[in-house]
């Protein structure tokens, strides 16, 4: 079997898995996540032999693995539909490859599988938990398996389908076809409890808002085909020709040219699926789904789609520009969009108490970061924090539900009434959660780029060096700031949940979890630490050079041109030890002595603090300004002027008009003629009959007399016609 056919077979097993549990097996829970393990399990092998056949490959970048059948009719010709392994994908597939398999093992034990159905629990609300009696009589409240536990498996399953399908794919068509599939299972995983109001909102909130860069994106797949008749990567981005032509061609659109308006398009969706300013605000309420699912969202798949398309068509993005020149608009758009999102919501983070809705501003923040890279032309920079966060932030969500499982493991034994997911609750966990404690530290110590040690630094390095050697001041400094807040808000997140001493009762009777949520979390950790060293930059003081910087030379292949010289500069470097260290120091000071459920910042803040808790006030903002507005037009204009007073007062008008002409003809026509005809023809025939009933007499003689007179008559008529002819 060839490498090219291994790559189609990559995204059918969790396809499979997901019509086997939906037709089959969804009343067994233990075959349901079996099927699904082993799906993610075989795709996870075939990309593991796919990842060794592409970077064994010497020209991988000029010279692909490639596959492609005829798919849609255009005419005389096909739009053909195929998978492309390049350098780009096959790094893109490592890590998703890995972090969706761990995420469908981690979720057995966070849906609490071989534990009792709770009796008070229902489809579409979280499970209450369940009473069991021990030996000695005495009851206890335990977690309880979750209801609909094989569907939830099936969407996963899904999910990870699209996510592959999307990462193989040779064109932007068959790419578009994964995207929109993702966008329906983030609908149906964020609102997988569908009994809470609240994660009902926030499914629709999430597809209504990717939708609007979803629009846009599709206009530029239509533009950019209509403009080069093709959608495969290779024969856009691999043609330097084409890319000239398109970047010398006015689009009549803002000025840009064609290459910039087509770009500017397609990094509209960008905007909505990777939850970029201003389109942010659907990704904290994506929390509203199981932890699995956050990490699906903020680490395997799909936000890291909206990275990979930008990533993807960065030569689109910078046709007609050169290592060292003025940026072109767009890229001047990607990286302000980028570098302002990153410390948008790295402030907001600061002031968030949930512990997963930290990790969500957070995941924003990150995801400002790479989509700044690619705007300052950090190619390979971005694609290296692309893989490392995927990592350390699928770490970082499993262990904040590690923590949460282990925190509400508290609240059912002792019946207190504390949100399990606020961090101002918890504390002292490190001693009670030995594993998650150290794996979610070494995942915390990587968001933070603690220096040398972890996968963060490395990559975050390499973004704050690009951005200075490329002279873009702006972004460094932007960038610089929000690597201070987010290591200030890590430690303050380690702190609060982990160091000091328990909070709350819950909190002193959590529990460490079951072995198939921390064996993924050892397993990502090690990720968390070792994906850096794969690009440490060759200059690096001391440590460059001892291993090879392998991961810049595989993926800067995949450049038409080369990025600046990655010569060593050290203010960049002591920048970033400077604000990883000052900021973990900073949260360590501030917030190790809590001792009461109260942020110490409140105060020292104020109306600060209230803002940035409140999120700058965006979703109140959109509400006033977009939803209301929508939702009277929807209601009152529509519905009551459009609908019931123009359209239902039209067909009333007409309805009127022709009873009227009903009524008219009725009495015109159809009662003095038609009835009054037809009475008339019926009371002539009944006064014939009555005339001519006396001739019924029932006496044979007189009808032969009549008989024969009437012949004759009709005789003698006939004799005298004759003679007259």
């Amino acid at each position: 079997m060839t490498a090219e056919t291994l790559i189609w077979l990559i995204p059918l097993p969790p396809l499979l898995a997901f019509g086997l549990i939906v037709l089959f097996t969804n009343r067994s829970k233990a075959v349901s996540h079996t099927i699904a393990i082993a799906g993610a399990a075989i795709s996870w092998l075939l990309s593991m032999i796919i990842f060794v056949i592409a970077v064994g490959k010497q020209d991988l970048a000029e010279e692909p693995l490639v596959s492609a059948i005829n798919w849609l009719p255009t005419g005389e010709t096909f739009m053909r539909m195929g998978v492309q392994i390049d350098n780009l994908s096959a790094v893109v597939l490592f890590f998703v490859a890995w972090t969706i398999l761990m995420i469908i093992i981690y979720s057995v034990g966070y849906q609490n599988f071989g534990q009792p159905k709770g009796e008070r629990d229902v489809a579409g609300l979280p499970p209450r938990g369940a009473a069991i009696i021990d030996s000695h009589g005495h009851v206890h409240n335990v977690p309880s398996v979750e209801p609909m536990y094989s569907r939830f498996f099936a969407f996963l399953s899904l999910f990870a389908f699209a996510m592959y399908l999307m990462v193989v794919s040779d064109n932007l068509l068959l790419l578009y076809v994964g995207w929109e599939i993702m966008g329906l299972c983030s609908y149906l995983l964020i609102g997988f409890w569908y009994g809470k109001d609240s994660a009902k909102k926030a499914a629709m909130k999430a597809f209504m808002t990717t939708r609007i860069g979803d629009v846009f994106m599709l206009l530029g797949i239509a533009f950019l085909y209509s403009t080069t008749g093709t959608l495969n990567y290779r024969e856009i981005f691999g043609n330097h020709e084409l890319l000239q032509h398109l970047a010398g061609t006015p689009s009549g659109i803002l000025g840009l040219s064609t290459a910039g308006a087509i770009g500017l398009l397609l990094f509209i969706g960008t905007i909505g699926k990777s939850a970029l300013f201003p389109l942010h605000v659907w990704l904290p309420d994506a929390m509203e789904g199981p932890t699995p699912v956050s990490a699906m969202i903020h680490a395997a798949t799909m936000v890291s789609a909206g990275v990979y398309l930008s990533i993807r068509i960065f030569p689109l993005l910078s046709a007609g520009w050169e290592t060292g020149a003025v940026l072109t608009p767009v890229m001047i758009v990607v990286g302000a969009v980028g570098g302002f999102t990153a410390l948008f919501a790295a402030t907001i983070a600061v002031a968030q108490n949930d512990i997963k809705r930290v990790l969500a501003y957070s995941t924003i923040s990150q995801l400002g970061y790479m989509i700044a890279a690619v705007g300052i032309g950090a190619y390979t920079a971005a694609i290296f924090h692309l893989v490392t966060h995927a990592f350390f932030k699928a770490l970082l969500f499993l262990g904040s539900g590690s923590v949460i499982h282990g925190m509400e493991h508290g609240v059912l034994h002792t019946g207190e009434h504390v949100d399990a997911q606020d961090m101002l609750n918890m504390g002292g966990l490190r001693r009670k959660m030995p594993v998650t404690f150290w794996t979610f530290l070494i995942g915390g110590f990587a968001l933070s780029g603690f220096p040398l040690v972890t996968a963060g630094f490395w990559s975050k390095d390499e973004i704050l060096s690009g951005a200075f050697r490329g002279g873009q001041t702006l972004v460094f400094v932007v960038l610089a700031v929000a690597a201070l807040l987010t290591a200030f808000y890590t430690m303050r997140q380690i702190t609060l949940t982990f160091f000091g001493q328990p909070r709350t009762e819950a909190a002193r009777h959590a529990q460490e979890t079951s072995w198939t949520m921390t064996l993924p979390l050892v397993v990502l950790a090690v990720f968390a630490v070792g994906a850096g060293w794969s690009g440490i930059p060759e200059h690096f003081p001391v440590i460059g050079g001892i291993l090879p910087n392998w991961f810049e030379s595989f993926t800067g292949a995949m450049l038409g041109h080369e990025e600046q010289a990655a010569g060593f500069n050290a203010i960049p470097l002591v920048v970033s030890v400077l604000v990883s260290l000052g900021g973990l120091g900073l949260g360590w000071m501030v917030y190790r002595k809590v001792k009461v459920a109260q942020d110490p910042l409140r105060k020292a803040l104020g109306g600060l603090h209230t803002l940035l808790r409140n999120k700058y006030y965006f979703d109140e903002i959109y509400q006033q300004c977009f939803i209301n507005p929508a939702t009277w037009f929807s209601e009152v204009f529509t519905s009551i002027w459009m609908d019931k007073v123009v359209i239902d007062g039209i067909l009333h008008s007409i309805g009127r008009a022709f009873l009227w002409l009903g009524r008219l003809v009725r009495s015109g026509f159809d009662v003095p003629v038609v009835n009054r005809g037809g009475d008339a023809i019926a009371g002539g025939v009944k006064y014939t009959g009555a005339a001519i009933s006396p001739m019924q007499s029932g006496r044979v003689q007189q009808y032969m007399v009549v008989t024969i007179t009437v012949v004759m008559v009709f005789t003698a008529i006939l004799f005298a016609f004759l003679k007259l002819v």
